[in-house]
């Protein structure tokens, strides 16, 4: 009976585990289509040319808050689905040891995660921020350069490529080995686990994330695609080769938009 009432237990909080998940993943695709507090939202950028002339953004204190705000929620809405497997077995792994810190720990470890992705936005509009100022970005929040744009491409290309990637990746397509090599009990313990991850994450995905800037960074066909990308890197099986494959696309395509001027 008790056995009966735990499995029961235990199904409700991974259920409760994945509705939040989902919630905080409408709510931050919601805030990157729309573009709270941003002059235009993606929806209607995406439609336009990014070449299109548009006004440069007026880098004052709520400026910069906002667009550190877009990263970082796109940042939320690329990446956190990706990541659901590795928080949901954390969230079990919890809820089977010391139930009654399931939820706070899934949430503390979440936070951890989300955290460095913060951190990867901040770095990410500071680039942005400097790209405007010295011309190499436009008001479209896309690269207006033709050698800016192959630099972009060939570095994610190569990065694709390297060790480093790999070992990265690695940490994020196994998260049980992952889990059982780091395991850190307690809420401190969860949080350093979630930063862990997250840099793992961060980089595997960084050069893939700077090639916002190629297609447009509030380009929703172009985030999805991302998106979808680092979703099948991280979770479908065998996928090395395409992982390399696209490396070399990406080389490619660089280096044909370079020596094309």
């Amino acid at each position: 009976m008790q056995s009966d009432f735990l499995s029961a237990m235990l199904r409700k909080d991974r259920l409760l585990a994945v509705l939040a998940l989902a919630a905080v993943c409408v709510a931050a695709w919601a805030y990157t289509a729309f573009g709270v507090g941003m002059k235009m939202s993606a929806i209607d950028m995406t439609g336009m040319p990014l070449d299109m002339p548009m006004p440069l953004t007026e880098w004052n204190f709520r400026e910069s808050l906002l667009m550190f705000f877009m990263w970082w929620v796109m940042m939320v809405a690329m990446m956190l689905p990706s990541a659901a497997p590795m928080l949901l077995l954390y969230q079990r792994v919890v809820a089977r040891r010391t139930p009654a810190q399931a939820a706070s720990g899934m949430a503390v470890f979440t936070l951890g995660y989300l955290l460095i992705w913060g951190a990867f936005s901040l770095a990410a509009t500071a680039l942005h921020v400097l790209g405007e100022l010295t011309g190499w970005v436009n008001g479209m929040m896309a690269s207006a350069s033709n050698e800016l744009n192959a630099v972009l491409l060939i570095s994610a290309g190569i990065w694709q490529l390297t060790p480093m990637k790999d070992r990265c990746l690695e940490a994020c397509r196994a998260p049980v080995q992952f889990l059982s090599r780091i395991w850190r009990p307690g809420a401190w313990g969860a949080l350093k686990m979630g930063v862990l991850h997250g840099a793992f994450c961060v980089g595997c995905c960084w050069a893939m994330m700077l090639l916002l800037f190629v297609g447009g960074v509030m380009n929703l066909y172009w985030i999805g695609g991302l998106a979808l990308f680092v979703m099948a890197e991280k979770t479908v099986p065998n996928w090395r080769f395409a992982g390399r494959l696209a490396g070399g696309i990406l080389i490619v395509s660089g280096g044909v938009l370079f020596l094309g001027g």
